[in-house]
């Protein structure tokens, strides 16, 4: 039994005041324990008020990643139903891997991560106590060509949990007003034409205030857009919904079954594009995203099926 948890939960479930002799009496252990546990707590940045003759109550709490608090919203029947917590770690994408033997589902869940990077080993820093860096584990019985359109599951799952106007720059960052607000790398493992797992990792700037001047035109918050600090542990679990819900119609019907409502959040579909093709940057206009996850793009001589490759959006991150 986590003692200290145990406590915090009594707490918050108390109407009021709850004294130290109720708490040791349900627990079984003497007042001095739960006085020292509480001490902890209070360390922990958990806002502990103490009435004599009355008790404890809980006043306020801090905004620290809690695997008990996450799954207090989960509704899910295997996404994040297993959490392996950090404190810091290099980035929970290689965590997952270094663990792929856990339970398909299984989130791996930082709050600093020291060598956090998107795709094309671009770095992306993780701030502590800022943003949401996790990552899940998934074991589909898919073609292993077919891995690459988790990402796609993840956008959607991001947009929805978000909200705030958050659209999709096909095919792997959110964005809220032209600026990046996630990103998400997907990592696969595979032989022949089996997936042993795939790890999709998902970072989110929650509550950064500001970003290094060489980066803020192009980067923003939840909180920068909203002026609302978020509860992260609340965010991640609406995520993490939203993740099994989308994954589990992917699963059973495919892209196709989740597509439509890829495109209606993708903010690419209808822009301006300069596309890396071939070796050849490509200027053109983003007209689909088709049922394999590609962008269709038509420029002066044809139509493209983009599949990979460095794509610009006009307005978004300084194309123009």
């Amino acid at each position: 039994m986590n003692l200290k948890q145990t406590i915090l939960d009594i707490l918050k479930s108390a109407d009021g005041y709850i004294s130290g002799e109720k708490i040791s009496a349900q627990l079984n252990i003497s007042r001095t324990a739960v006085w020292k546990h509480i001490k902890k707590l209070r360390s922990d940045g958990y806002e502990i008020e103490s009435v004599t003759n009355k008790g404890y109550r809980v006043v306020s709490s801090p905004d620290i990643i809690s695997e008990e608090e996450i799954k207090n919203n989960l509704n899910t029947k295997f996404i994040g139903q297993n959490i392996f917590y950090y404190d810091e770690t290099d980035t929970t994408n290689e965590r997952a891997k270094a663990n792929n033997t856990a339970p398909d589902g299984s989130v791996f869940i930082a709050e600093t991560q020291t060598g956090g990077k998107g795709t094309r080993g671009r770095a992306w820093t993780s701030p502590r106590g800022a943003g949401i860096w996790h990552t899940i584990l998934l074991k589909p019985d898919i073609p292993p060509l077919e891995a690459a359109q988790i990402t796609l599951v993840a956008g959607i799952a991001v947009c929805k949990a978000v909200e705030n106007d958050a659209m999709i720059k096909w095919p792997n960052d959110i964005v809220i007003g032209g600026k990046k607000l996630c990103g998400i790398l997907t990592e696969m493992s595979s032989e022949k034409n089996m997936i042993n797992h795939i790890v999709c990792g998902i970072g989110v700037n929650v509550n950064t205030e500001s970003f290094p001047e060489e980066i803020a035109h192009r980067a923003t918050s939840l909180y920068i857009e909203s002026g609302k600090k978020q509860k992260r542990n609340d965010l991640t679990a609406k995520i993490l919904n939203e993740f099994e819900y989308y994954y589990a119609k992917f699963l059973d019907g495919g892209l196709g079954a989740i597509l439509d409502e890829y495109k209606r959040h993708c903010v690419t579909i209808g822009k301006e594009v300069s596309v890396i093709y071939k070796k050849e940057t490509l200027h053109g206009k983003a007209i689909d995203v088709d049922e394999d996850g590609n962008l269709v793009v038509s420029t002066n001589n044809e139509i493209i099926h983009v599949s990979s490759g460095e794509v610009s959006v006009r307005g978004i991150y300084g194309y123009v």
